[in-house]
């Protein structure tokens, strides 16, 4: 009797031991609730990030589009410096050659006019020194009398008239002749004067032609020359300015091509924060739309791990049996009364455990 109610206390020990505690989950409503919460700050997040980009977005297309004006502005300003640089210079190639040419003439006509001056200087020294052949008598008299040829030629016409029809004495006759050599003398060496004079005036106005004209020559030299200068100083500064336009280009090209690619950059992050949130949203919908889908997975969780607990209290059930028959068995062998339950222990009856 004391072997059965032993043997029951400890048949019904192993049962309650067989019992294991499970951790009860926590509400599907309160799951959702806080996946709910998590989604909305991440959308909340998203939205914040979306809106700074397209700001940023914003700032870069204005920044790309101004600088592309103003590489349009640069690029007609670099065509009108390189019209004008093209202008000046064929100007400047003209001016070379009229200076060119001015030179030329320049060196010729002054061979001229060397040559007229020397000869105008020859003129005035022989008028000089017939002046002063001329002697103090001629010198004393005025400028009209040595001049008045028609006087002279009258009167020496007269003089030979008188010669030739008067009565003279031989005084009176040698007198005259004497008067008539002095007459024809100094008409002589007035026509002289008088053509030397002539000569001398037209070679002072061909000298005064000349000088005009290289006048004229270097005045337009001293042009020219200054027209080249101007050109020269016009040309560098438009040089200049066309390199500092280049520079300028250069600069906002690449600030143009950085504006580029960092918006290149905002478009691929926009398109991702549009993705997550359009995968998001379709989440949320299809929670909202299917409630039973969010439950689905928490169940088979839930499944699998009953499934792992029942295994896990059979093997220790198992292993428990074996041992209560172990005992049952070395009873058995010494000839010591069974009760029911080791016999089905021992033939096998118990074998099933649950």
């Amino acid at each position: 009797m004391e072997l059965d109610q032993h043997s029951n206390n400890d048949g019904g020990a192993g049962v309650g031991a067989t019992a294991t505690t499970t951790t009860t989950p926590p509400p599907i409503e309160n799951r959702t609730r806080k996946n709910l919460e998590r989604d909305q700050h991440r959308t909340s997040s998203l939205d914040s990030n979306l809106l700074t980009l397209l700001d940023f977005k914003k700032s870069l297309v204005d920044e790309q589009k101004k600088g592309e004006e103003r590489i349009q502005e640069i690029n007609l300003n670099i065509e009108s410096a390189k019209k004008q640089i093209d202008e000046d210079r064929v100007q400047l190639e003209e001016m070379r050659v009229k200076l060119k040419e001015t030179n030329e003439q320049k060196d010729t006509e002054l061979t001229r006019y060397t040559e007229a001056k020397n000869t105008l200087i020859e003129a005035r020294n022989r008028m000089k020194y017939l002046e002063e052949k001329s002697g103090s008598s001629a010198a004393s008299r005025s400028r009209k009398e040595r001049y008045d040829i028609s006087r002279l030629t009258r009167s020496l016409d007269q003089i030979e008239h008188d010669i030739q029809t008067k009565k003279l004495s031989k005084e009176e006759e040698r007198k005259l002749v004497a008067r008539s050599k002095e007459v024809a003398t100094r008409l002589h060496s007035l026509k002289a004067m008088h053509k030397k004079e002539d000569d001398y005036r037209n070679m002072s106005s061909q000298y005064e032609l000349l000088r005009n004209k290289m006048n004229k020559i270097f005045d337009q030299r001293s042009e020219v020359g200054n027209k080249i200068g101007d050109l020269k100083a016009n040309l560098d500064s438009l040089l200049n300015l066309r390199e500092r336009l280049y520079q300028d280009r250069r600069a906002v090209i690449r600030a143009v091509r950085e504006a580029k690619a960092k918006l290149d950059m905002v478009e691929t992050q926009l398109n991702a924060i549009q993705f997550r949130k359009s995968r998001q949203q379709a989440s949320e919908g299809r929670q909202k739309r299917q409630p039973h889908l969010r439950r689905q997975p928490r169940d088979n969780e839930e499944r699998r791990e009953s499934i792992q607990e029942r295994v896990k209290r059979n093997k220790e059930n198992q292993e428990r049996w074996n041992i209560m028959k172990e005992a049952a068995l070395k009873k058995m062998s010494k000839g010591e009364k069974l009760t029911f339950d080791e016999m089905r222990l021992i033939y096998g009856e118990g074998s099933s455990v649950d």
